[in-house]
């Protein structure tokens, strides 16, 4: 059993005792130290917090203990029960809240849920406010409500079509293109509330024929939930059988989108990003951010369209704080994160598929075609695995020295910079472990690089 506390959530595997993992002892405590967190903090002058969850099997029992707690601590909450990630995000500033709770391990598989936190801008809470509730959470520095002044909830099940028609509102989606072009589209939602929400949004887009793969928001998820490629082999032959034009593929929270070309050949999570940047920068002209892992080719397209491209430390929240600060007309992650300012700040898989189909819609090309446009790169993950006595802040102050002639980025590890290929070494948080990423032209190349770096670690540490 398994519970993480990060400025990102909480997290944890469901059963066991108390101590282990997310317990209902855990979830009133956490929820409680957000509430009290919120109270103090919020510019808001409703007393409203939102609540929704995706389809995971716990989802039912950790939200009853959820509303409970909210509720208890004097909050009204409002439950819109399923509903995505960025569906919350939107409800928390149409209800004018102070807050929201995302019950949502997003990629994780079926036995975690997490306690994903946001502010009243329907935004993650950045690391000085997830720390800090940690903190009240550490030391039960909390009150609870007295009967006059406990919370009620209220049930709305409205947000799921209100997001939908705010995707068909945004001036890029272009409606009538997806509907003239006939798109027979291939989805794969594994068993969550992607399989509720995606065939409503692509029929409100114009598309009629659709192939539903993993749809029954039962939260026993097909295959791994994380949309990688080496999960996705149905979807793939699917594509080829059913003679589709596209597939999209979203995790158990909606926030991810990966797209699978008409061959069944991926798109590639870290091009998601890269196609819709390319057709938001064609209408509107902008700066770009990504973060230090994601592929270089979103740089590449952007410097295409004579615009600016700024890259932000790893974490959705450091990414948004790097848009707005540069103004961004499109950001987002290279895991097929995609965050759309003109709708709302943060990743969206919705805003994702309507964008991406104007575009494809509007270049009358293949999407395998459309892929073969961009600039083709490849990232290689690998990992050092490290002894505990080790100074792992050390090991990449003696990297950034040893490359000192090259483009150095250190805002979150060491990030090289070659003409042609980077490698970005990232220590791990919670354990003795540096994350190595690494991108040339091939994927040989790539893990080449990653290995040489793997090498020069090895010999620093002896």
């Amino acid at each position: 059993m398994t519970l993480i506390k990060s400025i990102s959530g909480i997290r944890g595997t469901i059963g066991g005792k108390p101590e282990d993992g997310l317990s209902p002892l855990a979830i009133v405590k956490f929820v409680a130290a957000y509430a009290t967190f919120i109270r103090k903090s919020t510019k808001s002058n409703t007393n409203k917090i939102v609540v929704g969850r995706d389809a995971r099997i716990s989802g039912p029992m950790v939200k009853q203990i959820v509303l409970g707690t909210l509720t208890g601590m004097g909050f009204d909450v409002v439950d819109i029960d399923l509903a995505t990630t960025p569906t919350t995000e939107m409800a928390v500033t149409m209800e004018k809240a102070c807050g929201g709770i995302i019950l949502t391990a997003s990629h994780n598989p079926k036995q975690w849920n997490a306690l994903k936190l946001l502010n009243e801008r329907g935004e993650f809470l950045n690391a000085a406010e997830g720390n800090e509730v940690l903190e009240i959470a550490a030391s039960e520095d909390f009150t609870f409500a007295d009967v006059d002044s406990l919370g009620k909830v209220t049930v709305d099940t409205t947000y799921k079509q209100k997001h939908i028609e705010s995707v068909l509102n945004l001036d890029l989606v272009d409606v009538e293109a997806i509907k003239a072009a006939n798109f027979r589209v291939a989805i794969d939602c594994v068993n969550s509330v992607g399989g509720v929400v995606l065939p409503d949004l692509l029929y409100a887009l114009g598309v009629k024929e659709i192939f539903k793969l993993h749809c029954a928001p039962h939260g026993n998820f097909a295959h791994n939930p994380e949309p990688l490629p080496q999960h996705l082999t149905e979807i793939s032959e699917l594509m080829k059988h059913a003679k589709a034009d596209i597939g999209f593929v979203v995790d158990p929270d909606v926030d991810r989108l990966a797209l699978v070309c008409e061959n069944g050949e991926m798109f590639g999570e870290e091009y998601t990003l890269v196609a819709i940047s390319d057709y938001v920068l064609s209408h509107t002209p902008g700066n770009t951010v990504s973060n230090l892992s994601s592929s270089r080719a979103l740089r590449d397209v952007t410097e295409a369209h004579g615009c600016t491209y700024q890259a932000a430390a790893v974490g959705e929240v450091n990414v948004v704080a790097k848009m707005k600060e540069t103004n961004a007309v499109i950001g987002g992650e290279g895991n097929g994160g995609v965050i759309y300012p003109a709708s709302h700040y943060g990743r969206d898989a919705l805003v994702g598929i309507a964008l991406f189909l104007s575009h494809l819609a509007k270049k009358k090309m293949k999407a395998s075609e459309l892929r073969a446009s961009y600039p083709p790169y490849f990232i290689s993950k690998q990992k050092v695995e490290l002894t505990p006595e080790i100074d792992v802040d050390a090991i990449l102050e003696k990297v950034k020295e040893k490359f000192a002639g090259n483009d150095i980025t250190d805002i979150d590890g060491v990030k090289i910079d070659f003409p042609d290929k980077w490698v970005h070494l990232r220590k791990s948080n919670t354990e003795p472990i540096i994350r190595i990423y690494s991108e040339a032209h091939t994927m040989e190349e790539a893990d080449e690089l990653g290995g040489q770096l793997i090498s020069i670690i090895h010999e620093m540490c002896k």
